[in-house]
């Protein structure tokens, strides 16, 4: 009997650990499936917000380029009704123009034809030099002094000096050559003003030096540098171009010895031929 019951009880409890099992795993189970649902539900909401954000960006951005269009038609029509404007302002202003150009000069015509005497009776001003003095008290003296004073002459009044002297450069008389007075003082004959400056320069050729002498060191420097990258190449390259000179000379070499055969063959037959006509003319 002790056995019988220890065997059922063990049954017993076997099928509670089994059905517990189960139970655990349908929870497990059930969890899992609430977990799905929940996490569904979240993806889904997640997506909706998304696409609700999305179509509000697309609305705005629809919204700002009508927006846009508008205020751009709204300005193309505000510019084309100024530029109306402003062509009427100026047909207006050119039309205005032209009706007081003409009324000017019918003014000027009348003026000049029935007012002013003719050309040959107004007598020009004289510029005097005494005029540069205002005539007050007290400037008599000088006003007199001026207006006896000499206007031709190495010195002329008011410390204003006149040189007897021509320009060989522009051939005129009042300057010499390197005068700011002259016209060609800046530009002129580039030679000839080479040659003035290196002439009265003394630093002139001590620079012209120092400058080529830079120069001659940038070309050494240069012409090393090409030596160096390309002795490499050379010196592969030379082997080849020695086989090649060496066939060249050869090939000359053998011209110069055909062409010498060819000169003494010629010499012989012309010695033959004479010797013949010389024993033809003594028999």
């Amino acid at each position: 009997m002790s056995e019988s019951k220890r065997r059922r009880r063990e049954a017993d409890e076997r099928r509670d650990e089994r059905r517990d099992e189960r139970r655990d795993e349908r929870s497990l189970r059930r969890d899992e499936r609430r977990d799905e649902r929940r996490d569904e539900r979240r993806d889904e909401r997640r997506d909706e917000r998304r696409d609700e954000r999305r179509d509000e960006r697309r609305d705005e951005r629809r919204d700002e380029r009508r927006d846009e269009r508008r205020d751009e038609r709204r300005d193309e029509r505000r510019d084309e009704r100024r530029r109306r404007e402003s062509k009427e302002e100026l047909e207006k202003l050119t039309k205005h123009t032209k009706k007081l150009n003409e009324e000017v000069q019918k003014l000027k015509h009348f003026e000049t034809f029935y007012e002013k005497p003719p050309p040959g009776l107004i007598k020009e001003e004289e510029v005097r030099p005494e005029d540069c003095i205002p005539n007050t008290p007290g400037n008599e003296d000088a006003r007199d002094f001026l207006a006896h004073a000499p206007t031709k002459g190495l010195w002329m009044p008011l410390g204003k000096e006149v040189k007897v002297m021509q320009c060989w450069r522009c051939k005129r008389y009042g300057h010499r050559t390197g005068d700011r007075e002259c016209p060609f003082f800046i530009k002129g004959n580039q030679k000839l003003e080479q040659f003035r400056v290196a002439h009265e320069d003394p630093m002139y050729d001590l620079i012209r030096e120092n400058k080529r002498n830079e120069k001659e060191s940038r070309i050494r420097q240069l012409q090393q540098l090409l030596q160096d990258t390309t002795s490499d190449s050379d010196s592969s390259a030379s082997s080849s171009s020695s086989s090649s000179s060496d066939r060249k000379r050869r090939k000359k070499k053998k011209k110069k010895e055909k062409k010498k055969k060819e000169k003494k063959r010629k010499k012989k037959r012309k010695h033959k031929s004479s010797k013949g006509d010389d024993n033809s003319g003594s028999d």
